[in-house]
């Protein structure tokens, strides 16, 4: 109990799954429950400390220094897994961890699932999950084979706007990578890319899922229209606030 108080105490908002997670950690040999309980009361992430965390039922590797999956991030990994045929092919851009990319590899064993990230740690990360990943910017490092044959792709890119940073939690600001997390003026810089990119590999009929926040939706759908994709759908969390949009590339006429 006392672990609970100290997390309660320390701002943690779930303090008796946090203890749970950091006494099974301890059990498991990662380290004693007093130094995890000091790591975690300065506000480095919970999965930095423990090793790992649940994504969609897969446990996924987390290395420190590289971006935490998030809760509201699985949605849309599920709704990934609902779109891609048991052989297919799916490509998960700026995938972190390959917290994405390890679900839908999970999901079909038969397909082809194939990730990039700029950031060498990432990659190194994701690997340990058993993700295949491509070391570069966004869809760049992709073999050309792929273009025009991809049934998914996803993207959790950085898209806060870069004034709103101060305002994010403060062990956020303290911890994750900013490269991770910094959009752009509006947020948008990043998935504006990545919804270019969509439309060089996707095949017709092949759909894109793209994380987002606020009032990014609007923008990022015009950029889908321009680069000819459509059946433009927004996601939503329970209370209303967009998470997600989603698009497809038409099938040819006839």
């Amino acid at each position: 109990m006392r672990v609970v108080s100290a997390l309660a105490e320390g701002g943690c908002l779930a303090p008796a799954e946090e203890a749970d997670a950091l006494f099974q950690a301890s059990i498991d040999g990662v380290g004693a429950i007093e130094e995890m309980v000091a790591r975690r009361l300065s506000g480095e992430p919970l999965a930095w400390i423990t090793g790992s965390v649940l994504f969609c039922g897969v446990q996924i590797h987390v290395d420190p220094g590289v971006f935490v999956p998030r809760p509201h991030t699985q949605p849309m990994a599920r709704r990934a897994v609902s779109l891609l045929p048991a052989p297919g092919i799916a490509i998960d851009l700026c995938t972190g961890s390959g917290a994405v990319a390890a679900v839908l590899a999970w999901a079909h064993p038969q397909a082809t699932v194939i990730a990039t990230d700029i950031d060498p740690e990432a990659v190194a990360c994701a690997r340990r999950n058993g993700v295949s990943v491509l070391v570069g910017d966004l869809d760049e490092p992709l073999p050309p084979t792929l273009r025009g044959r991809v049934d998914v792709m996803t993207a959790v890119v950085p898209y806060v706007p870069t004034d709103e940073l101060p305002f994010l939690p403060r062990d956020v600001l303290a911890n994750e990578p900013p490269g991770a997390l910094d959009g752009g003026p509006r947020g948008t810089t990043m998935l504006m890319r990545a919804a270019e990119a969509a439309a060089r590999w996707l095949r017709p009929g092949g759909s894109v899922l793209l994380e987002l926040g606020g009032d990014q939706a609007g923008e990022v759908a015009n950029v889908f229209e321009e680069v000819g994709l459509s059946g433009i759908r927004v996601h939503r969390e329970s209370d209303g606030q967009d998470r997600a949009i989603e698009a497809r590339r038409p099938d040819p006429p006839g």
